[in-house]
């Protein structure tokens, strides 16, 4: 099992940057195997979308809206993974949620925070 603790959402205006980290914890054999993490985002009414994911072998994925503006990174040794954002734009408004994802032959589980609100302003 996995736990996810979010942090560092809040108000920011267009053009400004913020910091959300989300320390993971759990029954996990070992933080550096855990087979993806990220993050996603939900606009009111909308699905969940990924904005940014990191793999165990730290290859990244990005959402094209955030290409160039957001990094995605975890560190072994804090058990954390981070997602930093930068040039925000209103369309940034969102819930965001960590994610984790644990997966072997015949078993996948998903695991979720319990979202962090990121409002831009214009």
């Amino acid at each position: 099992q996995v736990q996810l603790a979010e942090s560092g959402g809040g108000l920011v205006q267009a053009g400004g940057s913020l910091r959300l980290s989300c320390a993971v914890s759990g029954t996990f054999r070992s933080f550096r195997t855990i087979n993806n993490l990220g993050w996603y985002r939900q606009y009111p009414g909308k699905q969940r979308e990924l904005v940014a994911t990191v793999s165990a072998a730290r290859s990244t994925n990005y959402i094209d809206s955030v290409k160039g503006r957001f990094r995605v990174t975890k560190n072994n040794d804090r058990n954390t993974v981070d997602l930093i954002m930068n040039d925000l734009k209103p369309e940034d408004t969102a819930v965001y949620y960590c994610y984790a994802l644990l997966a072997a032959v015949g078993y996948r589980q998903e695991f979720w925070g319990q979202g962090t609100q990121v409002t831009v302003s214009s």
